[in-house]
């Protein structure tokens, strides 16, 4: 038995994702090229509009019917460390004394008073996050027993940089562990038991999105594309913006035709001025995927419980906070990677408004900002008057990388950015209260020179 397989069997680690994990060792350790570089493929021309489909009138039978046969999934695997949190990011207060999970529970209340139909929930909880999480959803018992409502990702051993061996790191043996990547949807799905599950009750469909991504609704309209289409897989993009050159963005494989993601760690470093380039590669994926259960089922029996999806390769130090602590390899795979391995698999350009993400602490300020607003059914999208382009915020990391110093910025409130184009902001500030930006604007408080 392998050091991997042994470790991961001693935590408890479901079968089909320890195999899910042998795969992707086994890639790294073959030498297998992990990059995926311009001359690979080609950008992607035009893609249908969710705005511009000719979208007939269903009855609200129909409405119903498609209703009872798709689950909402939200992953809520993450901690939000990076900003200084310890406890699930999706906790994290957004507006109005609310957080992510109230907002998203908002928006399922309110599909289910408009239409008379509960919608299916679930959420892909870690280990970190599924205490704090099913305590919060204590109080929505409308919604069902907690426990009901969750899976768990698995978790994956964080490989020695030298001998690709698991890393042992006896100070905390925590650090040993790395999340998976939001890949690791499909094995958890299935050896949860929760697969089987929703296609022995019928459910044909999921809508698959980030938990602190509020824009991405349970849409109709989608729904119904998506189900008459009989794809079995469905990417939603949207436009890249100067917001977005850094991240994933949509291609065609050269070789075989189908769609891919490249996210930026597969690209080579001289590729970079093409993978930055939006008006080459125009569409950013939003991580708002629709799929079809039974044939991912299928696709997953194919593989012995797992896709085999492109490997990210992420160089660290085992603690993150020690630079001298030993070197490791994190291994990952990106849930929107799976678009290759469905023949006959989709995008659909969307409106910016289906994407509203926090990763970082600007991506905070600006989603509490007039910049945004929330609407009657808890959807939280940009400002009409945005066009829909958001601001593009940059905060010093030194002064604002964590909620903590963020807030104590605003104390006397979130300046207005509605009409801000740009911002910012070197060194320490507190924000006047009515504070409005406009057009570009940088802010210097570090002392330095220029």
């Amino acid at each position: 038995m392998s050091l991997i397989r042994k470790k991961m069997e001693a935590a408890g680690v479901s079968e089909v994702a320890i195999r899910a994990f042998e795969h992707n060792v086994g890639q790294l350790n073959s030498g297998a090229r992990m990059m995926i570089s311009e001359g690979e493929i080609r950008a992607v021309e035009s893609l249908p509009h969710l705005d511009r489909l000719e979208v007939g009138e269903r009855s609200e039978a129909a409405d119903r019917a498609l209703l009872k046969s798709v689950v909402l999934i939200k992953l809520n695997g993450g901690l939000g460390t990076g900003m200084g949190l310890q406890k699930a990011k999706s906790l994290l207060e957004v507006r109005d004394g609310m957080n992510f999970l109230d907002l998203t529970v908002r928006q399922i209340l309110a599909l289910r008073d408009r239409t008379g139909v509960p919608p299916r929930f679930l959420l892909m909880n870690s280990f970190s996050t599924s205490d704090d999480t099913r305590e919060h959803l204590l109080r929505y018992p409308e919604l069902g027993r907690p426990e009901s409502l969750e899976f768990l990702q698995s978790k994956a051993p964080k490989l020695d940089a030298r001998s690709h061996e698991p890393v042992v790191w006896q100070t905390d043996p925590d650090h040993e562990w790395c999340p998976p990547g939001h890949g690791d949807l499909y094995p958890s799905i299935l050896g949860s038991g929760k697969l089987d599950e929703l296609l022995n009750a019928g459910v044909r469909y999921a809508f698959v999105s980030n938990s602190d991504n509020l824009g991405a609704t349970l849409d109709l309209d989608l729904l119904s594309y998506f189900a008459t289409s009989d794809a079995p897989f469905l990417m939603e993009v949207t436009a890249r913006t100067a917001a977005d050159r850094k991240g994933g963005h949509l291609a065609v494989d050269a070789n075989s035709g189908g769609l891919l993601l490249r996210e930026s760690a597969q690209c080579p470093a001289e590729d970079s001025d093409s993978f930055q380039d939006i008006n080459r590669h125009r569409y950013f994926n939003t991580n708002n995927l629709w799929i079809r259960l039974d044939a991912l089922k299928a696709a997953l029996e194919a593989q012995g419980g797992f896709l085999p999806l492109a490997v990210i390769c992420n160089e660290k130090t085992v603690d993150p906070r020690d630079k001298n602590s030993t070197r490791v390899i994190q291994l990952e795979i990106a849930m929107g990677a799976a678009i290759s391995c469905f023949k006959g698999a989709m995008a659909i350009e969307v409106s910016r408004a289906r994407f509203a993400p926090v990763k970082t602490t600007a991506d905070l300020l600006t989603l509490r900002s007039d910049a945004y607003v929330v609407t009657d059914d808890s959807r939280l999208e940009l400002h009409p008057d945005r066009k829909g382009v958001p601001p593009v915020v940059k905060l010093d990391p030194a002064e604002y990388k964590l909620v903590d110093q963020l807030e104590a910025a605003t104390v006397n409130g979130v300046p207005s950015l509605l009409k801000c184009d740009s911002l910012e902001i070197t060194g320490k500030v507190v924000f006047e209260a009515g504070a409005v930006f406009t057009g570009n604007v940088k802010l210097d408080a570090s002392g330095k020179p220029d």
